[in-house]
C-alpha cells in the first residue's frame, strides 16, 4: 500500500482534534434513564463544549459500525443550521473508528467543512449485546456450520494460530489484561475502577473460548462519545490544545474478505494476524516516523490477543517476539514500559465503545491530562478494529 502522496503534508500541516466528549460508562443495560439517541447528543453537545465552540457551529458528521442515528435527525435535535457533509465507513466495524476521524479530517481539509463531528453511540443493554450467541452470526452461512457463534470463538482462533506458529504463551494474555486494568485503577471513569486483577485470576476465570478466558474479552458497554476535528488554524482561537492527526491510513491486506467474522479463508501467511501489515506501512511512511518513535499507544483490545498480534503487526515488535515485549512489562505505565499501552483501560477496562475512548485517551496523553500520563509523550499510535477484516488506525501527536 503506497503512501498517498500530498496527504501527509494536508493533515500534519492542517487539522487537529479539538474537544472530546463522552457519557458515563455503564454496563449493558444500566443506562435506563436516556435513550441511546439522547446520550449521542449529549456526548456531541459535551464536544462542542470541550472545544469552545457553539454545537451550532457543527456542520459535519462522520461515523461508523453502523451508527444507528442518522446526521440530519441529530442537526435538527440540536438545532445546527447547516449540514455540508455526512460520511459511514463501510462494514468494518471497529475498524472504521480511525477511519472516521480521517474522513473528517480530509472533509476539513479539503474546505468542505469548518468543524466536522465523529461520533458512536452504544447501548447494548438497549439493543443487541454483540457478544452473545447468536444463531445467525455474521457470516453465517460460513461460520455456523462449525460452531463459531460469537466474535470470541472466531477470533480464538486467529490468536491460536499465533501462539502455534511461534510458541506464544498464554500466559502473555493474563499480561495484557492486568496491565489494562492496573490502568484502569487510576481511571474513575473506567467501568473496572477499584477492581483490580490479578495473574492468578485471570487464569482462573471461566473459559470463554479457548484461549480466551472471561478477562480476555472486552466489555459490552452503553455509552456515547464524539469528536471535533477542525483546521489548525482555526484551533487557534479555541479554548484547548490542538491534537494533530500527524497520519491516518485505512486498509484490509489481499484475500481478507470480512476476515474472522466471515469465512475465515484469509491467506494462511497472515492468518495470525490483525491483518494490520499493511496498514502499518502506510501509516508511519505518512508520518514520517518510526514505531520506535511513539511515545504511547492505545490498541484496539476488543480480545487481549488482538493486542499481541497488532504490536507485531505494526511493527512495535518482529512477529513472535510480542509476548515477551508484553510479559516484561513494556506495556505498564506503572513499570515505565517502553511503550505505556492502553493507559485508561481500554476496551478490556475501561468501556466498550467500538474503539472511540482509544482516541479520546489518545488526545489526553497529547493534552497531558491523562490519569497515566506518560511524561513528555509527543506521539500516541491509536489501532482500530479486531474481527473484521478493515482495519484503520491513526498517529496523533502535540
Amino acid at each position: 500500500m503506497s503512501e498517498p502522496q500530498g496527504i501527509r503534508a494536508g493533515l500534519t500541516d492542517s487539522t487537529a482534534i479539538v474537544g472530546i466528549g463522552v457519557t458515563e460508562f455503564a454496563k449493558h443495560g444500566d443506562i435506563k434513564d436516556r435513550s441511546e439517541f439522547a446520550l449521542c447528543c449529549e456526548a456531541i453537545t459535551q464536544a462542542a463544549d470541550d472545544a469552545g465552540i457553539d454545537v451550532s457551529e457543527i456542520d459535519g458528521f462522520c461515523s461508523y459500525a453502523a451508527e444507528r442515528h442518522e446526521p440530519v435527525l441529530i442537526q435538527q435535535t440540536l438545532g445546527i443550521p447547516e449540514l455540508r457533509f455526512s460520511n459511514m465507513v463501510w462494514g468494518a466495524g471497529g475498524g472504521g473508528c480511525s477511519g472516521a476521524v480521517m474522513n473528517a479530517a480530509l472533509a476539513v481539509h479539503a474546505g468542505i467543512c469548518r468543524n466536522v463531528v465523529v461520533y458512536r453511540s452504544l447501548c447494548q443493554g438497549q439493543y443487541e449485546r454483540y457478544g452473545q450467541y447468536r444463531a445467525r452470526p455474521t457470516g453465517g452461512a460460513y461460520m455456523a456450520p462449525f460452531g463459531l457463534m460469537t466474535p470470541a470463538q472466531m477470533v480464538a482462533l486467529t490468536f491460536r494460530r499465533h501462539m502455534h506458529r511461534y510458541g506464544t504463551p498464554a500466559e502473555a494474555l493474563g499480561h495484557v489484561a492486568v496491565t489494562f486494568r492496573e490502568h484502569a485503577q487510576r481511571n474513575p471513569a473506567a467501568l473496572q475502577y477499584n477492581k483490580p486483577l490479578t495473574l492468578a485470576e485471570h487464569a482462573g476465570a471461566r473459559r470463554i473460548a479457548d484461549p480466551f478466558g472471561l478477562y480476555d474479552c472486552c466489555l459490552e458497554t452503553d455509552g456515547a462519545g464524539a469528536l471535533i476535528v477542525t483546521s489548525r488554524e482555526h484551533a487557534r482561537d479555541l479554548k484547548q490544545r490542538p491534537v494533530r492527526i500527524l497520519a491516518a491510513a485505512q486498509a484490509s491486506g489481499p484475500g481478507w474478505g470480512l476476515g474472522p467474522t466471515g469465512s475465515h479463508n484469509m491467506p494462511v501467511d497472515d492468518y495470525h494476524t490483525t491483518n494490520s501489515r499493511a496498514l502499518g506501512k502506510a501509516l508511519f511512511g505518512m508520518a514520517g516516523i518510526s514505531p520506535s518513535d511513539l511515545d504511547c499507544a492505545q490498541i484496539y483490545d476488543a480480545f487481549s490477543g488482538l493486542a499481541i498480534m497488532a504490536l507485531e503487526d505494526f511493527g512495535v515488535c518482529e512477529p513472535g517476539e510480542a509476548a515477551r515485549f508484553i510479559m516484561d512489562g513494556n506495556l505498564s505505565w506503572e513499570r515505565k514500559g517502553r511503550l505505556p499501552t492502553n493507559t485508561a483501560g481500554g476496551l478490556l477496562s475501561e468501556g466498550y465503545l467500538q474503539g472511540l475512548n482509544l482516541v479520546f485517551e489518545g488526545v489526553r496523553q497529547m493534552r497531558g491530562t491523562s490519569t497515566a500520563q506518560v511524561d513528555g509523550a509527543e506521539t500516541c499510535l491509536v489501532t482500530s478494529g479486531g474481527a473484521l477484516a478493515h482495519k484503520s488506525a491513526l498517529i496523533l501527536a502535540n
